[in-house]
């Protein structure tokens, strides 16, 4: 018989009921060194007090009353995300996908403004952008799309970072070009800096739009408030999520106001996306995560764990090959499956997440603590040695 939840994903055989910064407990007591975040969402970690108390104190207040009305909760962390980025605007969602279906309608629509026949969406082969029928469309993946056709057209997908490719297929139709800065589905690939730049650059000459989903890599995760500031390049949108909400279901588009110029009233809208409870833990993740001191401290910190992943990955050539990405998003590239590598870390109570190409992803609380990190090291240390 069918699971009263509907068996989309293969869980594992752990419940949590509570959680204290980088560590996550189990309904048995057994305290696991979470090291996945929630994949990239709990940026401050488990029941942080400041998200605490935000979430609390508006939950005293309002929690919903719709787009209909003004929400201040929701014009301060606009205003907010607006201070410390590119972006002249924002549509607040409640999640990554549903930004992503907003960056589509945008760049499009605002070729349809401009009356000229502009809507292919240029992506790149690994992306991960949502599981809604855009956002599968976008990606192209067999594994996203296998079953779920017919899908939206108007998507060219082009081999990751290949440069030469982009600049051969851009051109009088090309609405928009949408990518990760660095993916993480598709195995922690940055893109490095000079092909961002380059990517700009083309976009420039031939007028398209430059979408940049930063849902995984956004809210300091690389130690930059949003990943592209490493490249000194800024994009027309972008799509932001997970760690925004610090584990509350938050997600935005920011976009320039030329980018969204078409998107006038009626052309888009949500019934839950920028409620007050939401903006209210939004505002003070983005007040913790975007002072600098905070930033210099995940930088330092992902120069501890890279130093001691390196050396993790020597003391283990038969389990990893490398180590790859950037600041507290970074990957093990691995000789086994990553899934096994997650199985034996459960043994050593410590929570990572399975990627694409043969990649296994740690994305800590960017709050963890030195001693925490030594910690996650050894048992990873320990969890390779159960598979060798």
């Amino acid at each position: 018989m069918i699971s009263h939840v509907l068996p989309t994903y293969n869980r594992a055989p752990i419940a949590f009921e509570r959680g204290e910064g980088a560590w996550a407990i189990a309904t048995d007591g057994t305290r696991y060194l979470d090291l996945g975040a929630g994949i990239a969402v709990n940026a401050l970690g488990h029941a942080n007090p400041a998200l605490v108390a935000a979430l609390t104190e508006q939950a005293g207040r309002i929690w919903h009353v719709s787009n209909l009305y003004q929400i201040p909760e929701q014009e301060r962390l606009a205003d907010l995300l607006v201070a410390h980025t590119f972006a002249d605007t924002v549509f607040v969602t409640n999640s990554g996908t549903e930004a992503a279906e907003l960056a589509i309608k945008m760049a499009r629509k605002y070729w349809s403004e401009k009356g000229e026949d502009r809507s292919e969406i240029l992506t790149f082969e690994g992306a991960f952008h949502g599981r809604s029928t855009g956002a599968i469309a976008a990606s192209g993946g067999e594994k996203m799309v296998k079953g779920f056709g017919p899908l939206m057209p108007g998507f060219v997908h082009l081999p990751w970072g290949d440069m030469d490719a982009l600049e051969a297929a851009i051109g009088p139709r090309t609405a928009a070009v949408m990518l990760e800065p660095v993916q993480g589905e598709g195995g922690i690939r940055p893109l490095p800096d000079a092909d961002l730049r380059r990517v700009r650059e083309l976009c420039d000459r031939t007028g398209a739009l430059l979408i940049l989903d930063e849902v995984q890599s956004g809210m300091g995760r690389t130690g930059k408030l949003f990943a592209h500031e490493w490249a000194g390049v800024t994009p027309d949108i972008m799509m932001v999520a997970k760690g925004i909400g610090g584990g509350f279901p938050l997600g935005a588009v920011l976009a320039t106001e030329a980018a969204a110029a078409g998107m006038a009233a009626g052309t888009h809208g949500s019934t839950y996306g920028g409620n007050p409870l939401a903006c209210a833990v939004g505002a003070r993740v983005m007040e913790i995560v975007a002072d600098p001191a905070f930033l210099a401290e995940v930088n330092r910190k992902a120069g501890l764990l890279r130093q001691k992943l390196e050396a993790l990955v020597a003391a283990h050539p038969e389990v990893f090959a490398a180590v790859r990405g950037q600041g507290l998003m970074l990957g093990l590239k691995c000789k086994v499956a990553p899934a096994d590598l997650v199985k034996a870390g459960y043994a050593e109570h410590i929570l990572t997440v399975p990627a694409g190409d043969g990649v296994l992803r740690l994305l800590p609380p960017l709050t963890i603590t030195d001693a925490e990190i030594a910690e996650a090291v050894q048992r990873l240390d320990r969890a390779a040695g159960r598979l060798e």
